[in-house]
């Protein structure tokens, strides 16, 4: 499934940093980035890059943390901390934007929205993009890029063949009303659980099935 290719969001404090005076000549510049996932997935090595190239290029006056593994914020927490200035950058999932009061984010988790990556990616630098992220900016926080986080699946601990598959089974599903609605619409049970503890629920007893992206090497 096709529809969640861009997912990803390079996000930054809209007021969280100064780059001018005295203070920055005289010491670094802390940029605390925090992800959910694993430094071994593509997002947690994508971050180290991102660290090792701002650090490079601007001879290391801006020294980069990455803090994986919600090893910082949790999953429910970080936006809120972005919006404090407590964290500078986050690599969150464009599906937590509607949560934070910019509904038309909530677009981006409709099934088949997009049919190949070289649309996605007119999408995200379009004019309507730029518009979105106008209406973050408000909210303080700036989108820098959006990265590919791969195709949108659905796991489970039995086959998913056909839509009727899915009735009755427990879903994780991020704090999104279409991730809600698509899910009821399949005859699921939505539970909203953050990554960082998705895995110790999606116990039988708790959660059979489960929407996420397949990551891009």
């Amino acid at each position: 499934m096709r529809n969640k290719f861009l997912v990803t969001v390079i996000a930054f404090a809209a007021a969280g940093l100064a780059f001018a005076g005295s203070a920055f000549a005289q010491q670094p510049i802390i940029i605390k980035f925090s992800h959910v996932v694993s430094p071994d997935a593509p997002k947690g090595k994508a971050a180290v890059l991102f660290k090792e190239l701002a650090e490079k290029y601007t001879n290391g006056r801006v020294k980069v943390e990455i803090y994986p593994n919600s090893s910082l914020y949790k999953d429910k927490e970080e936006l809120e901390a972005l919006q404090l200035g407590t964290v500078q950058l986050l690599a969150p999932s464009i599906s937590k934007f509607g949560p934070l009061g910019v509904r038309e984010y909530d677009v981006f988790d409709l099934p088949f929205l997009m049919s190949d990556d070289a649309r996605a990616r007119q999408m995200m630098a379009s004019p309507m993009m730029a518009e979105l992220n106008k209406k973050l900016e408000v909210k303080g926080v700036s989108p820098l890029a959006y990265w590919d986080n791969g195709a949108h699946v659905y796991t489970a601990n039995k086959p998913l063949i056909r839509p009727e598959d899915f009735r009755g089974l427990k879903m994780r599903i991020q704090g999104s009303k279409v991730l809600d609605a698509v899910a009821r619409e399949l005859g699921a049970i939505p539970q909203i659980i953050g990554f960082g503890s998705f895995t110790r629920h999606c116990r039988p007893a708790l959660s059979t099935a489960r929407t996420m992206c397949r990551p891009t090497s």
